[in-house]
């Protein structure tokens, strides 16, 4: 897989009205079972794992985007360094980050190394699949501190009425996909996120979700398919207007006065090393 540091330019602007955010409460969960500060109240813990203890740790977004997790775990932290490989996601990171502790670097994890300091814990958004995901895992094994850990966040639809709208959605969003996209879980032999895992210094396992019922316009499920690698503006040309009319169109039998009800899992896989025997 090509790495391609500017895939998601022409997608920026539209990745944070599309794209279903972090809950709250899962950033929270996240942040106590990982150690931080102002997580440790937050519930207890996954089925055999300790917390680390409280503190004010550092955290590193990689393939940060518009920033959402590097401002949700700024809470938690001393500082946060956002790193993504595309400027345009880096100004919006920056407009959304305000005065939160957060240090932007145009990177990659193709950059990792000991000039980006040590880490207690490293999320990754919708991000992970871009990488050589073994390399990076080796290489943030030299930079995550002893009992620190490794958070991937996504998202998915449970099958249920609500939900009902994305199967003709979909559909649209194929028809138009550029087809020499190379999105890597299309790839055979496409190996899952928990069985890279399972093989890499990061090996014990715990998921954490939240299961939300959300209302969103209409048009935010056009930004949600311009957002997406395979019909980004760039890649659709002058196809975005036809396509935006056709996923209106498709999800007017769904939609009420202008609104789409969706039911969102956004989960998070924490990885961590083997308790010292």
């Amino acid at each position: 897989m090509a790495f391609l540091p500017h895939r998601f330019r022409s997608a920026a602007p539209h990745y944070v009205a599309g794209r279903p955010p972090y809950p709250p409460r899962l950033i929270a969960r996240v942040a106590a079972l990982t150690g931080l500060t102002g997580g440790a109240a937050i519930g207890g813990t996954p089925s055999g794992t300790a917390p680390r203890g409280t503190r004010n740790g550092r955290v590193l977004d990689l393939g940060c985007g518009p920033g959402q997790l590097a401002v949700a775990f700024a809470a938690f932290a001393s500082e946060v360094l956002a790193v993504d490989p595309e400027p345009e996601m880096l100004r919006l990171a920056r407009q959304a980050a305000g005065r939160a502790p957060i240090r932007f670097l145009q990177g990659s994890s193709y950059d990792l190394g000991p000039p980006f300091g040590r880490f207690d814990l490293v999320v990754m958004g919708r991000s992970f699949h871009w990488m050589d995901r073994a390399e990076t895992l080796r290489r943030l094994d030299r930079l995550i501190e002893p009992g620190g850990a490794v958070a991937l966040f996504g998202d998915a639809h449970p099958e249920l009425p609500d939900n009902a709208w994305r199967v003709p959605w979909h559909e649209v969003v194929e028809r138009y996909r550029d087809p020499d996209n190379d999105h890597p879980r299309r790839a055979a032999g496409w190996v899952p996120h928990e069985a890279v895992l399972l093989d890499s210094a990061f090996c014990r396992l715990d998921s954490v979700a939240a299961i939300e019922r959300r209302h969103i316009p209409v048009v935010a499920l056009v930004d949600r398919a311009l957002s997406r690698s395979g019909s980004t503006p760039a890649r659709l040309g002058d196809r975005v207007e036809r396509l935006s009319e056709e996923v209106v169109r498709v999800l007017e039998s769904f939609a009420r006065d202008g609104m789409i009800t969706e039911v969102v899992e956004t989960y998070a896989l924490i990885a961590t090393r083997e308790a010292a025997a």
